[in-house]
């Protein structure tokens, strides 16, 4: 069975008002319609039947779960950032879950440390995953590995990702063409 796994879209790391996203994910988005482009992708899994599971960064307001060593994460409680209680946390509005769709919280880069998905995925019969998501380089490419090493058949959909720029973009996914299969929104075939 294909999943969807739509990765760390939230209003902190991609909404113009976000406390990263002046990084440039707000203008990656802004420049390439990635939102747009992974909402169409969301419709068409639902359309198929086929789950779609969402995945977002978050601590509890005490920051107790946060890496405070991380040279990514390490400085989130002094912004206030990936705060679970607050709208940074909430889903962008273009890609939402829907009342049905499971919601995997973690609290390091990739997708699978520490949380329930590898479990979640098995369980549901998945063999087969398509990533999209922000940061393309960050979780993307970090879940890409772990899935890929999970044994699961990994797919990348490249223009629902979103980076900081074009070159850490292209980079990234010149890694995951290694491990993965990557297509575009409109080349997506659920058959």
């Amino acid at each position: 069975m294909k999943a969807l796994l739509c990765l760390d879209f939230e209003n902190d790391i991609v909404h113009p008002n976000g406390k990263v996203a002046g990084k440039g994910y707000a203008e990656f988005n802004k420049a390439h319609g990635s939102l747009q482009s992974a909402a169409r992708v969301q419709e068409k899994f639902r359309a198929a039947g086929l789950p779609v599971l969402h995945v977002r960064v978050g601590f509890s307001s005490t920051y107790l779960e946060q890496p405070k060593n991380s040279p990514l994460m390490g400085q989130a409680h002094v912004f206030g950032a990936f705060d679970l209680g607050g709208w940074g946390t909430e889903f962008l509005s273009e890609v939402t879950p829907q009342d049905d769709e499971i919601i995997i919280t973690k609290h390091r880069v990739g997708s699978f440390y520490a949380t329930a998905l590898d479990l979640t995925l098995k369980t549901m019969g998945v063999t087969e995953v398509f990533l999209m998501g922000v940061a393309t380089d960050m979780v993307v490419e970090s879940t890409a590995r772990e899935a890929h090493d999970r044994d699961f058949l990994v797919t990348i959909i490249s223009d629902c990702c979103i980076a900081a720029n074009d070159e850490d973009q292209a980079r990234s996914l010149k890694n995951m063409e290694k491990l993965a299969t990557l297509i575009v929104s409109d080349a997506l075939e659920l058959s």
